[in-house]
This record gives structure tokens, sequence and C-alpha cells, in this order.
């Protein structure tokens, strides 16, 4: 090729990289996205005379982070609410697991060039606490999210991470919704990505078991495999042992066809077991509704029957609009329900289960069992210093100085009051609040300034839930559920100045960012104001700084 030829592609390549965006699109204190030829997103924010241009796809799942919501410095994602710091993308609540990539800007007047191959590097040097050693024992979303934090906010110390599973850390949400129902693959799942440990510079310790941890010494005894034991010191110790499931004590529950959902290794066992059986799925919460959905997506399953003693699915979360909205589309993709009763035994010999007694004597063909009944939280290595409901540490995680403990062992208090919370988002908050109690930073936010926030994928369709109620039956529904397209707000009484302390949405995905913003500013709307027709977007801008 000759030079010409070679100085025109790089012309191409050049132009291809430069965006040109009026500045008068982006109004003062807002922000827009432009989507690219090449499925690329750019989003600019504008502060008075200020801009600033990011990688406007969210890092968590890609979604168009100009669709979510500009409250003051926060963009927010439309789809699971992480959110970011609108002058240069840094992560300020997940469950995104880092900041925005942010772009070099060329400013021409009334107009602005974004260099998508201009990357701004904002990345903390890792030089605070050289000389110190964290440990962190659990590998879940709440251990993994503290290692992560550290190395990415300038924690320049030995880290070790310690995990009784034989693989590095994952996405286990996704388990029970995109893997179970076979559209993702196994790798996708690895936070961090692949060699997230070696990259990152963290010693992970797979298939170890902590048999002891010594609060008063900072310390903890490892089981090694060949019954000796490792004692190891650390400057900050952090417990994050997560929870397991609870096990019926119905006859049969240990019979070889009868699953947990919990781990990888669990619900490659379920998909394994499925093909051509009949399955009944014991429980009607957010799990066993995932699993119903991704086996039915998945089309190995003969038959899929899910069995609960209440009257209605998610009964402690949603209405009944929303349940019965929920049921019927679960039943339009072949599900079938059971409600009203419990499970008396599961049927079969040590090699397979042939079916299931119902507690009013009816019986169910079943092959295969998958038991969504609840997790308790792992808190037997510190029973000496806390009660087994949750481990009681104050507004930054902290159990006494250098002691951790976080993630679903964790009764700890936010916005809402002191509660143990077993979701995903919850445990990478604790992760990142840990993080920065590590490493003594001030100007990040305790948990006593963030919310609880969950979300289930079912069916192609996600159901998102803000903040945390006593009842979902004292609420008022906007829009209609059978429709999948509602947002729905819970109150713990039927006070007309009672503050609503939840929400949960199918598709009014600005309005649940707007209420989640102003229940985290502890402004949330009282029933007279919505029932008045408040604008809750209106407000969440009028008193974001």
């Amino acid at each position: 090729m000759s030079q010409t030829n070679n100085n025109q592609a790089d012309d191409k390549i050049a132009a291809k990289n430069l965006v040109t965006i009026d500045k008068s699109d982006i109004p003062d204190g807002g922000m827009k996205s432009y989507k690219q030829e090449d499925d690329s997103i750019i989003l600019v924010t504008r502060d008075r005379d200020e801009f600033s241009a990011f990688d406007g796809k969210c890092p968590h799942a890609g979604a168009d982070l100009g669709e979510g919501l500009r409250c003051g410095d926060r963009v927010i994602c439309p789809w699971h609410h992480g959110s970011f710091d609108s002058r240069d993308g840094t992560l300020l609540e997940p469950v995104a697991m880092r900041g925005l990539t942010q772009y070099e800007l060329i400013d021409e007047g009334a107009r602005l060039v974004v260099d998508t191959a201009a990357k701004i590097d904002n990345r903390t040097a890792n030089d605070k606490l050289t000389d110190t050693h964290t440990i962190i024992v659990g590998g879940g979303g709440a251990g993994f999210m503290t290692a992560n934090q550290l190395r990415h906010t300038g924690y320049g110390g030995k880290i070790t991470l310690i995990s009784a599973d034989n693989k590095a850390p994952y996405n286990r949400p996704l388990l029970s919704k995109a893997f179970l129902a076979g559209q993702m693959d196994e790798g996708k799942l690895i936070l961090g990505g692949s060699n997230w440990a070696d990259r990152n510079n963290i010693d992970l310790r797979l298939n170890q078991r902590v048999s002891e941890i010594l609060p008063n010494e900072n310390a903890i005894i490892i089981e090694n495999n060949n019954g000796d034991n490792e004692k190891q010191s650390a400057d900050f110790l952090v417990v994050a042992t997560g929870a397991e499931p609870k096990i019926p004590p119905f006859k049969g529950a240990d019979l070889a066809s009868v699953f947990t959902l919990r781990s990888m290794d669990d619900a490659k066992a379920i998909k394994g077991a499925t093909d051509n059986e009949n399955v009944v799925i014991v429980g009607t919460g957010f799990i066993g509704m995932e699993a119903a959905a991704a086996l039915s997506q998945a089309g190995e399953a003969t038959s899929i029957t899910v069995v609960g003693r209440s009257a209605r699915v998610m009964s402690n979360i949603v209405s009944e609009a929303v349940s019965n909205a929920l049921i019927k589309l679960h039943e339009e993709n072949g599900v079938r329900f059971v409600f009203g009763t419990g499970v008396e035994s599961i049927d079969g010999d040590s090699s397979h289960v042939s079916g299931v007694t119902l507690s009013d004597g009816s019986t169910l063909a079943a092959d295969v069992v998958v038991l969504g009944t609840g997790v308790a939280p792992r808190t037997e290595l510190l029973n000496e210093v806390n009660d087994p409901d949750g481990v009681q540490v104050d507004e930054h995680l902290q159990l006494r100085d250098g002691v951790y403990a976080l993630g679903d062992i964790a009764k700890a208090t936010n916005q809402m009051g002191r509660m143990r919370i077993e979701h995903w988002r919850v445990a990478l908050q604790h992760g990142m609040v840990t993080a920065a109690a590590i490493l003594n930073k001030d100007n990040d936010h305790s948990l006593e300034e963030r919310i609880p926030f969950f979300w289930t994928a079912q069916y192609g369709k996600s159901l998102r839930y803000s903040g945390h109620s006593a009842t979902p039956d004292k609420g008022i529904l906007f829009g209609t559920p059978d429709d999948l397209y509602y947002i729905e707000y819970y109150f713990d009484d039927e006070g007309e100045n009672t503050r609503a302390s939840a929400a949960s949405s199918l598709g009014r995905d600005k309005e649940l960012i707007a209420f989640s913003e102003l229940l985290r500013r502890g402004h949330a709307p009282t029933r007279a104001q919505i029932n008045a027709g408040f604008d809750i977007i209106e407000q969440a801008h009028a008193l974001s700084p």
C-alpha cells in the first residue's frame, strides 16, 4: 500500500473515533447519550460550561445510561441502579463494579468533539497502607467487592482472599437466571473477568476451609486438606462467609435428585438432571420463581410444578395484583402452581425421586426436586461474639478495630434501619463500604446513606424492588401488572402522612430511580403526596444537590 493510502486509512480511523456534539443539545445539570453505528454509546454530562464524556453503556450489563436518570452529581443506570459520578465516572453505587471510561473532549465553541481513542486515565495509584495485610474470608459478592474496591481505590498492601468454593468469585444471581436457562456460559459469570486475582495482585486461595476466626487477634485458622491447621494473622480481617440453603426437615430431602441452588456446582447439577424429567420446585419466593422461569426457558424439562404454603408467589414482597400477574406469566409458559400446601415427604429411593407427597395428602409426579426454601447466614464462626441471626456491626461494617463482618451475615444499619438483607446489591455495597473504611476514606458514603435494592428476571422481564417494607399489602399501584408495566409504592401502615418505605416496578424505570433517590436522601413521598399526583421525577431533580 502506498504512503497516501496509508494516510487515508489512518484518517478514516481517526474520523471514526471523533464524534461531534452540539452543546445546546444538553441542558445544564443534565446528560444525553449518543448511539453510534458500531453499537457503542457516548454519554455526555453538563454542569454550566463544564462537559464530560464517557462510555455510555453501564459496565454491569450494558444498559444505555442516557435512559436512566441524573440526580445532582449522580448518573443512575435504568436497569440495576448502578450509580456513577457525573464529573469523572467514579463508581458510587453497585451493582456495577467499576467506574465509567472517560473520554477527552475538544471544545470548538458551540460544539464539542469527543475523541473515543483518547481515554482519560482515572486510575488511583496503589500507594496506601503498603505494609499491611488484609485477609478476606469468603469469595462471594461481599468478599470480591472488598478486594476489588481496595485495589481500585489505592490499597497497596497484601490481600489474601480465602474461599471454600473451587472456582474464582462469580456472579451468583445469574445462576438462577441466564445460566440455568442456558443463555450464558460459565466463563461470563466470572467476576472481574479471567485472571482477575493475578491482574490485581490478590492471593486467591480456593478450596480452603476456615475452621476458626479469632477476632481478638485479627486471625483465622485454616484447615488444610491433610487435616493440619494453619494460623494466619492480618492487620485487617474481613469476614464474608455468606449464607447456606435451608433444608426442610421433611422425609426424603436428602435423596440424590433433590437440589438446592446456591453455587455454580448446584446450577450445573440441576441443568444436568432435568432433561426430560418432571421437576417440582418447593418455594414461591424469587429464587423458586427464577428457577421455574429459567428451566421453562431452557425447554428441557417434561413438566415444572411450583409448590408453596402461601396463596400466591413472592407474597412478602409484592401485592396480590403483581403476584397474580407473575403467576399468569409463568402459566403462559407452561408452569403449574400448587398453593396453600406444604411438602409432607419426597418419595423415592437412594438413587431416584419418584414423587412428592403434599401435606393435604395429594401427590405430584416428580423426578427432580429443587428446594427454594430460603437460606441461613453462616455465622457459626462468630457465634462467640454475636447472635446467629446476624452479626451486629456499625455503619462501616466494623465488628471491632480492624475486624469487619459483611454480606449475608451482617445485621447492619442502612437508611432503612438495622437489618440483615440477603441481596447481591447489598453485599456489593458492603464491600465498597468496608474498603473505604480500611482506607479511612471519609468522602465515601457509609452504609447508613445507602438503601437496599434487588431485581428478579423472569422470561426476559425484570421486576425491580427498592427499599424495604414490612408488608406489600398497604400499597398504591399505578399501571397494569398484567401488561407487565406498573409501579407500586409500599407503606408500613395506612397513615396519610406515612412515607413510602419501598417500591417495585416493571418497565417504569425512571420513576423507580427517582423514588430510590428520594428514599436514599430521606425524602420518600407520603401516601397523601402520591395520591395527590406527586411528580416523583421532578421532585428527585429538585432535591438533588
